[in-house]
This record gives C-alpha cells, sequence and structure tokens, in this order.
C-alpha cells in the first residue's frame, strides 16, 4: 500500500516534534512549514530544524508567516518553556531553510501533489489562509487538510477556546470555509491522549533520539501537571497524522464547524453542529452543512503505545 504524502505545517512544540517524527516513518513526508504560535518565528523554525537533525530527515522545511493575520501575535510560552521546546539539549540545525517562503512552498507542494497531497495543519492556520487567498485553487489542489485545532468542549487557552484557533480565529475560519475535506481532531480528545510516567521511561531506555523525546516529554508532562492538573503529556499533534497509519483508533462525526471571530469570551471557540436532527429538524441546522469529520473519541492507550513504539524504532 502506497504511502500518504503529508505536508506538515507546525509551530514545534513537544507534541509537534513526535509528529514530525511519526509521519516520517510511516507517511511520505513531503515537506515542513512553520508558523508563529507556541513560539516566535525563530524558534519554531529552528526548533523544527533541530528535529529533523535529531531524526536524520531530510525533507525541505519552508519560514513562513509570523504574525496572524488579522492582530499582533500574542506571546504565550508557558507550556512549552522559553525557546518552545525546552526539556533537553536538542542538536543544532545541519541545514537552513529553504528559500522559499511557507505560502509559496504550500501552493507549489499541493500543485506538484494534486490530489494526493494531505496537509497536516497542527499550528495556527495563518500560513494555510494565506496560500488559500493566494491562489484559488490550492483548496482542490488537497486530498485532504488534517487539523489539530479547535476543541468541541471545553478550551485550554480560554474556556471554550484551544490555542492553535484561538492564535489565528481569521486564518481557521478561511480554511474551514475553503472546501477541503477536513478532518479535525481537537481537545477535546487530544487533552486526554497522551504519554504517562511509564510511557516517557520507555522511551528514556530506548536509542538517543527516544532518550531525548523522553526527556522533552517529561518537561511537558510537568507543565501539564502545573497548569491543567493532567497526569499525562498530551499528544495532541500526532492525533492529527495517526489516520492515515490507523484509521480505527480516532471515531469522528461529520458535522458543520464555524469558527467564533468576535471580540471576547468566544473568540476563538470552534462550533460544532454535533445535533442529531430528524429530516423535519434539519431545518434548524442554520449553521450550514457538514464542512468536517470532527473526531469526538480516540482509542487512547492504543494510539500512544503505537506512537511510543514508532519513536523507539529511531536510533
Amino acid at each position: 500500500m502506497s504511502r500518504t504524502k503529508i505536508l506538515i505545517d507546525c509551530d514545534p512544540g513537544h507534541d509537534d516534534a513526535v509528529a514530525i517524527l511519526y509521519a516520517a516513518r510511516h507517511c511520505d513526508l513531503v515537506g515542513i512549514t512553520t508558523t508563529h504560535g507556541n513560539n516566535s518565528l525563530e524558534n519554531v523554525t529552528r526548533n523544527a530544524l533541530s528535529v529533523l537533525t535529531l531524526g536524520g530527515l531530510h525533507a525541505p522545511l519552508a519560514k513562513g508567516c509570523a504574525e496572524p493575520i488579522a492582530f499582533n501575535r500574542i506571546s504565550v510560552q508557558n507550556a512549552h518553556g522559553k525557546t518552545g521546546i525546552d526539556g533537553a539539549d536538542l542538536p543544532e540545525p545541519d541545514r537552513a531553510p529553504i528559500d522559499e517562503h511557507a505560502v509559496d512552498f504550500l501552493i507549489e507542494t499541493a500543485r506538484q501533489h494534486k490530489d494526493e497531497l494531505v496537509l497536516a495543519v497542527i499550528g495556527p492556520a495563518t500560513n494555510v489562509a494565506m496560500a488559500i487567498k493566494r491562489e484559488p485553487r490550492f483548496a482542490k489542489w488537497l486530498r485532504e487538510i488534517t487539523v489539530m485545532g479547535g476543541s468541541t468542549g471545553l478550551g485550554n487557552i480560554t474556556p471554550v477556546a484551544e490555542f492553535n484557533c484561538w492564535a489565528d480565529p481569521e486564518a481557521s475560519s478561511v480554511m474551514y470555509a475553503c472546501g477541503a475535506p477536513i478532518r479535525m481532531v481537537g481537545y477535546n480528545v487530544t487533552s486526554r491522549t497522551g504519554t504517562n510516567e511509564a510511557d516517557i521511561a520507555r522511551l528514556r531506555a530506548g536509542g538517543k533520539v527516544a532518550g531525548h523525546i523522553a526527556d522533552l516529554l517529561a518537561f511537558y508532562l510537568g507543565k501539564q501537571r502545573q497548569f491543567f492538573g493532567l497526569n499525562v503529556a498530551p499528544m495532541h499533534d500526532v492525533c492529527a497524522i495517526v489516520p492515515y497509519v490507523h484509521d480505527d483508533m480516532l471515531t469522528y462525526r461529520h458535522c458543520n464547524v464555524q469558527v467564533e471571530l468576535n471580540s471576547g469570551l468566544t473568540r476563538g471557540m470552534t462550533v460544532c453542529d454535533l445535533r442529531t436532527l430528524t429530516a423535519e429538524g434539519k431545518a434548524m441546522r442554520g449553521s450550514g452543512e457538514a464542512n468536517a469529520l470532527v473526531a469526538i473519541e480516540s482509542d487512547a492507550r492504543r494510539l500512544i503505545d503505537h506512537v511510543v513504539e514508532t519513536i523507539l524504532t529511531y536510533h
């Protein structure tokens, strides 16, 4: 069976690092683009290059947007530390970003792999929204967009907004309206799908790469306990990629998703219409037609075991 062609748009980030290493083992990783989010664009780009160096990976990396499309970036560094990926001494990058902006790279890669490319959006959607606006055919060229972002319930950055969507709600809104097939896995699922102390111990007993990831996840777990009272380090981002390797680890509902853009307490909220309506009741569906598959649960233990086993294959 052919491997899924995937391009990862990210803002590393501890869970982004795991997602990159996982995707490179199971998919055809055709490229990486970076965006503002967990930290400054410079830091997250360096982090992504360090992860590629750590794993001995050679996917091209293009640096993207440093700010949201409508407002100034708001710095939030609590969960990932000052560098965006504190907890381990990652290697110095052994390469530089390519000499092409992420938005141009996204468009060209989608054009080159029409109907084959899965775009994994695991940071704020700024680069993706810019590509959609710049090239009207971009969304039609994609096989699918898979998003780690939003939530059907509680958020992490506000009571109702998840960080990636909150960091650039206008961009997320453009993405959900673009017409491409979309899968969304949100904080409602990913916050319960994470590595525990036993998983980190397994990784620490592995090779050099797994040992570095263990150190990163130990730091991340400590921050999750400190801020959210969680006993796992959520593997948010890898949950968006696992379905292209094992399609039975997440359960989805097809529904309408819209992003709240007004200022105030609900800004950045993903409004997921999960109502079950009869044929007569469908007249009440004022939110619109289904535009995304939204994850509502995961087989968390099996998924995490699979991810840990994948990281252990690195030496």
